[in-house]
């Protein structure tokens, strides 16, 4: 008897061992890392997420978007930014907060070039919600930019604890020079805390990339050649770089643009103006050690033009450029002295 009980309990713990190893082995098979591709259209534009996790990672993406958007989404009434600019009270959030510190920022940093008080410029011109093109003409556009002036810059703005505090009510904010820079860096850092260490990011053109793709090389990232293309479908590229670590953004003037008879109203408003800019900058692409600072150091290039750029970037100390320029019908690449340097940090 007592070693027929012995021959049953080695058998029970043979049985349990067996099915200890059978679960071990298959929680192992699923914690095995594999690449995964999410795609989609996020804040008017498109993504794309490569990443190399256990598990796909896209409900916990699709929660931080939604966040993302509640705070800086001029399109989503009940956002923070909605708020501000609609001036129902509101306490602003660590997003909005981020953005506000780069905005102020990059706004000294260039001059006034870069500044999200833009807005009613913006929707002047008709890029903004409504997309309503401006319709007066002659004189009375100076006179229109001129009102418009009086209550646009970030000087006239403030934050209060938690508060935007305006100097007029009339003010609004417009963050899409720096937003989806930002909301990149948020995918980025959401991976970072899934202990991902192969990934990229690319939303709207804007790109955080760490490591090395599923093919275990170098990131491949094209530099689009600018044309003049509403559709969006024309993607020639210019130059394809090969980078593992890197935030990146570009800027330019040849998707976003409508004609006044013969003249092209870009969507890149210099605030200093109240005019669409026109020069001879076609794309600025940027690096710099966030993509929140690289999209807003791109967008205050485009309003620049290419010397004041380059001399922006300068005293940057933290970012490079590539700049494509028209010269005598033909396209030139003018790159920061530290292009190099910058883009294989």
């Amino acid at each position: 008897m007592i070693q027929a009980n012995r021959r049953h309990t080695i058998s029970a713990l043979l049985a349990l061992g067996a099915a200890a190893l059978l679960i071990w082995g298959v929680e192992d098979r699923k914690a095995e890392p594999s690449f995964h591709r999410n795609e989609g259209k996020v804040f008017g534009t498109y993504y794309t997420i490569q990443y190399e996790a256990a598990d796909d990672l896209a409900d916990s993406i699709q929660a931080a978007f939604t966040a993302f958007d509640n705070s800086l989404s001029m399109f989503n009434p009940h956002s923070v930014i909605s708020a501000v600019n609609q001036n129902r009270d509101t306490l602003t959030n660590a997003a909005f907060e981020a953005m506000w510190a780069e905005a102020e920022r990059v706004y000294r940093l260039s001059g006034g070039a870069f500044d999200i008080t833009v807005a009613p410029l913006v929707n002047l011109w008709g890029f903004g919600n409504k997309g309503e093109r401006l319709k007066v003409k002659g004189e009375r556009i100076q006179t229109d930019i001129d009102s418009l002036r009086e209550f646009i810059g970030f000087d006239k703005v403030q934050l209060i604890d938690h508060r935007v505090v305006k100097a007029d009510p009339r003010m609004m904010l417009d963050a899409g020079a720096v937003a989806k820079g930002q909301s990149c860096d948020m995918i980025a850092a959401l991976l970072d805390r899934q202990g991902c260490e192969n990934y990229l990011v690319e939303i709207g053109g804007e790109i955080v990339a760490k490591g090395h793709n599923s093919k275990e090389q170098s990131w491949h990232i094209g530099i689009t050649r600018p044309q003049d293309d509403v559709s969006g479908t024309q993607n020639d590229l210019q130059e394809i770089l090969a980078v593992q670590d890197i935030c990146m953004a570009t800027s330019g003037n040849y998707r976003n643009f409508y004609y006044d008879g013969e003249q092209k109203r870009s969507h890149t408003i210099d605030p200093r103006t109240g005019y669409p800019v026109q020069h001879s900058l076609l794309s600025a692409t940027v690096v710099s050690n966030t993509c929140m600072r690289a999209d807003a150091l791109a967008t205050a290039c485009m309003v620049l033009g290419a010397d004041d750029a380059l001399d922006m970037i300068a005293r940057a100390g933290d970012a490079a450029c590539y700049l494509i320029v028209e010269k005598n019908d033909s396209l030139v690449v003018i790159t920061s002295q530290n292009w190099a340097d910058l883009l294989t940090k």
